[in-house]
């Protein structure tokens, strides 16, 4: 069987759950048995004096409490509770206390019967004490917490435990892409163990040289599908979630499909990865959100989405950013415009699409040209993603990082004049004026500072790599749909992902339903998940002005 509990060490905090809920069994047991007590001593026929009273039920406890504490404790922590029952919502820790002590005065039950000569134990006790158990469980995990002081010493004995131990296994949801496939080749390189979720829609191509490392397990499934979220889950230390639909003008083309797979399923999923114990949870979002501006902009200037997919990411961010506690950590890395050869290169972006112009048709064509832009090399952001997963969680928890450089920061007109220097047989076209409103130029200090991120690649080194590969032959056809994502969809790829269409596209999902999904084992279907389970509808709001993060 599966081992279902990532950390079999006990922290404090978790011994001290364990002793506390040992006493309230036992409170519940004393109680049931002094209720015992009061009956034999005042109402029982005939009434049995105070002191045989009082030591037969002593010798009742003395025999029984050791089989009855361990017995509670070992079902506490199968069923969960110590290692994901604070995820829990109060209906549901209801229910799983009340199926837990019922397993355990189940067992009690039958180990009393089978030691019955050796025993001495009141049957007529077993309903009162599992009812007291039940009710005292419930009251410590629902309300306890609220209490000021008890909360204080729970705070304490966190903030006193071992440093945090780094994530080993890690899932990477649409680690086929263009980013994905540059950081599988860093994650296993460095030792992790790594599990990819993807629907592979280019192949297995972009991920070739990586098939068959003993580290890797490729999940070819669609992220946006709860049961394979749900088995993907399985032992995972830290979620990085780079799947989406990417740029502007492939979100513009389904907007159904955009939200979908954004927005719906990036909260399905970053709910099964809070109730299942993941703490760290990585994801891309874009400078995209910038929008138009005319000023330098940081990770506090106010947001101004001019495309559905910047208000798609903004969406995003919003919902995890409600979603982060102590234990549940998301960390948002809003790259700049990417450039240069991964395994999935793209040829939708302005310096590779220039510098393939500029090789084969000895034209740059410029649309516009004073926008500004930052770029970052498809490597350095790899790395960027690498920096915050192993970043301690006071340095990234819930925090944004735009991802690039100062230095790297470029007007349209100035790339197209560095490629044509570069090479020098192109020539500069002026396209006239450009219908892409964004122009945006991004301060990258905090990233810089707080993660120690520098680029190794400048835009030069990008043109040359892309050139070089052109050159021997190794891109045939930049136009061709796999390196476009707009083409890939209009070309029939829209199809191949409409056949598996998020789950109640339009509906948020409750963390008390994955909860409950998780806890079954991962046991449901689709059907299951959608006619029983789906919570009730949420309409999502898309942000349309600007928005300050």
């Amino acid at each position: 069987m599966m081992n279902f509990f990532k950390n079999t060490t006990p922290s404090t905090e978790v011994l001290l759950r364990i002793a506390a809920d040992a006493i309230l069994v036992n409170l519940s047991l004393i109680a049931a048995l002094f209720l015992h007590y009061i009956y034999k001593t005042a109402f029982a026929t005939p009434i049995v004096s105070h002191g045989e009273a009082f030591d037969s039920l002593l010798l009742s406890y003395i025999s029984t409490f050791l089989i009855l504490t361990s017995v509670s404790i070992n079902v506490l922590y199968i069923s969960g509770f110590y290692n994901r029952g604070r995820h829990y919502q109060a209906s549901y820790k209801r229910q799983a206390a009340l199926k837990a002590m019922t397993a355990t005065y189940l067992i009690f039950a039958l180990v009393v019967l089978f030691l019955w000569d050796t025993i001495s134990f009141p049957r007529s006790v077993l309903i009162p004490s599992w009812t007291l158990s039940v009710f005292a469980l419930t009251v410590a995990r629902t309300y306890m917490h609220r209490v000021p002081f008890l909360k204080q010493i729970i705070e304490r004995l966190s903030s006193s435990q071992t440093p945090e131990v780094a994530a080993q296994r890690i899932l990477v949801i649409g680690g086929g892409g263009y980013i994905g496939s540059a950081l599988l080749t860093k994650l296993l390189n460095k030792g992790y163990q790594v599990r990819l979720l993807d629907r592979l829609l280019f192949g297995t191509e972009p991920i070739q040289e990586l098939i068959g490392h003993p580290n890797l397990e490729i999940m070819k499934a669609d992220f946006r599908q709860v049961h394979s979220v749900l088995q993907a889950m399985r032992n995972i230390d830290a979620v990085i979630h780079l799947g989406a639909i990417v740029g502007d003008p492939a979100c513009a083309y389904d907007e159904d499909l955009t939200i979908g797979t954004n927005l719906v399923a990036t909260r399905m999923v970053a709910e099964i990865a809070q109730c299942a114990g993941i703490k760290r949870f990585v994801f891309a979002s874009t400078c995209s959100v910038y929008g138009a501006s005319d000023e330098v902009l940081d990770e506090k200037s106010l947001l101004n989405p001019v495309s559905l997919y910047a208000r798609s990411k903004i969406a995003s961010e919003e919902v995890l950013t409600q979603m982060a506690s102590d234990n549940f950590s998301p960390v948002f890395m809003r790259f700049g415009t990417i450039y240069g050869l991964s395994g999935r290169t793209r040829f939708d972006l302005v310096i590779n699409l220039l510098t393939a112009k500029a090789l084969l048709e000895r034209k740059i064509t410029i649309f516009g040209g004073d926008q500004w832009r930052p770029f970052v090399h498809v490597d350095d952001a790899a790395q960027a993603v690498f920096l915050a997963l192993e970043a301690p969680d006071a340095v990234v928890h819930n925090r944004v990082f735009n991802v690039g450089s100062n230095e790297q920061n470029y007007t349209i007109n100035q790339i197209g004049d560095l490629i044509q220097q570069m090479i020098p047989e192109a020539a500069v076209i002026q396209m006239g004026d450009d219908h892409d409103k964004r122009n945006y130029r991004v301060d990258f200090s905090r990233i810089n500072k707080e993660l120690n991120f520098t680029p190794a690649w400048t835009v030069e080194k990008g043109v040359r790599q892309v050139q070089a590969a052109i050159e021997s032959g190794k891109v045939a056809n930049y136009q061709d749909a796999q390196y476009n994502n707009y083409k890939y969809l209009k070309e029939g790829g829209i199809e191949l992902l409409d056949e598996q269409s998020v789950e109640g596209r339009n509906d948020f999902i409750n963390s008390a339903t994955v909860q409950l999904a998780y806890n079954m084992r991962f046991a449901l279907n689709d059907n299951d998940w959608t006619t029983a389970l789906v919570a009730k509808p949420v309409k999502i709001e898309l942000p349309q002005a600007a928005a300050s993060v």
